[in-house]
């Protein structure tokens, strides 16, 4: 029967679908440009105009002794850090590099638990710190070990109604000056940051400037969305596989932004004028990823100074909160192939929270809401299947009349279906025009921060999580990933799916109609580990699917 074949061929799609992500997908790595050679832009100028650097009067030579040989710590000091508090984060920043090593959110938990700490976005069991700057060419020598000094006279600042500005600044033993400078702001995640390089040497500096971003490798390699580095290169998103990453480790271009990404949450690099940069990716161990914004060659007179201008992100990855952001940040929040479906449904699950504030009652209105606009389609393809019951004692005798002459058979199978006037793919074409949807949501589900730790019901206390009712103690259940329990409503979805297949017309070909009655076991052990939130519009959509089947078929009878 044509019409089994394309209904089974649609579910196998469904399945391998699923199975693939959920088994061979690392990482998504959408669209990397082709590797370019660096070249300032046309139009964006990333560095500000040289400056005479103050206090210089004697005009400097070219010919000195290489700067790199100048001292990068003060010998006998201890580097001090810093915490600063704002109404959104809180940011330990060390005087060893100027860099950060702890940032702590506020409004998020690590865990669903009440009591559970802060999330904290920078691994602490092994300390790093992060947004160091260094020139590639160890001009300076290396400046993630110098001891900056700080223009504050506490080590806590708290920022509360307006900005506040911390400097770090080093002197090396040839007259050149680095200052950073972090600007903080009460209510955004967006951190200004300003480098100075003071020439006050008699040597020019050549070579290249870059800031590097340390973080945490993705710790799942079975990851059903995006996670690692990524940047905006030439105006398309660059995500790289973190296993890609020997292969080709710089993306060039046009770079307005570079990032560490998380599920749930990311870190960027923002330059404030758009030009000519490379991302340059390293894994220094299994754990631990660096990600650079390396500028091009630039020049530092002797007596000048420049300044290189950014912006820094640390904060989750809301589509509201990345909008805001600006500098096109919210490209960062990508939902794959069917990304212009899945947006609109954040937006739309976001506005039904805002009346109901509750995630779970948001999933189920924004499933009738879909199904409402999809009911058309739906009503197409199950008067279609009503009809194909219809004629299945027909297609039967057929089939035993000419069981041994398949040619003859096919043929007075299209007879039939051309004089009870029935399109034998009308019942799976509709079908075919959902799939989009599904996968849309999909992905939405599963990397929405809105639905981590939110609650639901009853035992279902994050939308994020599987769902487990009666926590289980126990080394290893099969199929099934920690932690461990039952999940129920992934088995009621299992039921909605066997019903409704005992509600369609039955396959006329033995093997076909084994293999669909397998599938509710084989979707129910794959959704078994998918998100409560995933599987409860799954469960919704099959229960309305069934109510608008019942109707029609009563209908149609």
């Amino acid at each position: 029967m044509d019409q089994a074949r394309l209904v089974i061929a649609i579910v196998l799609s469904v399945l391998v679908f699923l199975v693939w992500q959920l088994f061979f997908v690392d990482q998504q790595t959408v669209q990397k440009p082709a590797q370019k050679p660096q070249q300032s832009p046309a139009k964006a100028v990333p560095l500000q105009p040289e400056q005479p650097y103050p206090g210089e009067t004697e005009k400097a030579k070219v010919s000195q002794p290489d700067i790199a040989d100048a001292t990068v710590t003060t010998p006998g000091r201890i580097a001090q850090t810093i915490t600063v508090d704002t109404p959104l984060y809180q940011v330990k920043l060390s005087e060893k590099g100027a860099g950060l090593t702890s940032f702590i959110l506020k409004q998020y938990r690590e865990a669903v638990q009440k009591d559970s700490p802060l999330k904290e976005l920078l691994p602490q069991d092994k300390p790093l710190e992060t947004v160091l700057t260094e020139f590639d060419g160890k001009s300076l020598g290396d400046l993630d070990r110098a001891v900056f000094s700080n223009n504050v006279n506490t080590d806590s600042v708290r920022i509360e109604d307006t900005s506040s500005a911390i400097t770090f600044s080093w002197k090396s033993d040839k007259g050149v000056v680095v200052e950073k400078t972090y600007t903080f702001n009460p209510g955004s995640y967006l951190i200004g940051l300003e480098i100075v390089i003071k020439n006050g040497s008699q040597q020019s500096i050549q070579d290249k400037l870059f800031i590097a971003l340390k973080g945490a490798a993705p710790s799942d390699t079975r990851m059903y969305g995006f996670e690692g580095p990524s940047a905006l290169i030439d105006k398309k998103l660059v995500e790289v596989d973190i296993k890609d990453i020997k292969d080709q480790n710089t993306y060039s271009g046009n770079v307005k932004w570079v990032s560490l990404q998380g599920r749930y949450f990311m870190m960027s690099v923002i330059p404030e004028s758009v030009g000519a940069a490379s991302m340059r990716l390293f894994t220094r161990d299994p754990n631990l990823l660096e990600a650079q914004y390396v500028l091009p060659d630039g020049t530092v007179g002797p007596g000048t100074q420049h300044s290189y201008q950014f912006s820094l992100f640390f904060g989750p990855k809301s589509m509201d909160v990345l909008s805001d952001a600006g500098h096109d940040l919210k490209t960062a929040l990508d939902f794959g192939m069917f990304d212009f479906l899945a947006k609109p449904c954040v937006w739309l699950m976001n506005k039904l929270y805002s009346v109901i504030p509750n995630y779970g009652i948001a999933i189920i209105f924004l499933t009738i809401l879909i199904k409402i606009i999809l009911w058309p389609l739906g009503s197409k393809s199950y008067k279609s299947m009503s009809e194909m019951k219809k004629i299945q004692p027909l297609m039967k005798e057929i089939r035993e009349k000419y069981k041994d002459d398949k040619k003859k058979m096919n043929e007075e199978v299209m007879s039939l279906y051309r004089t009870y006037k029935i399109n034998p793919l009308g019942g799976c074409l509709p079908m075919v025009v959902q799939l989009p949807v599904f996968f849309a949501l999909y992905r939405m589900l599963y990397q929405a921060i809105e639905l981590r730790h939110a609650p639901f019901f009853l035992w279902i206390e994050d939308l994020s999580a599987p769902d487990r009712l009666f926590r289980f103690d126990i080394a290893h259940i099969p199929f099934m990933e920690p932690p461990y329990g039952i999940p129920v409503l992934t088995i009621i979805m299992g039921a909605t799916m066997l019903l409704q297949q005992k509600m369609s017309p039955p396959m006329g070909d033995p093997t076909q109609a084994k293999i669909m009655m397998f599938m509710p076991i084989i979707f129910t052990v794959i959704f078994i580990n998918f998100s409560a939130g995933l599987v409860l519009y799954w469960l919704i959509n099959n229960i309305l699917s069934i109510a608008q089947q019942y109707y029609i078929q009563k209908k149609f009878a």
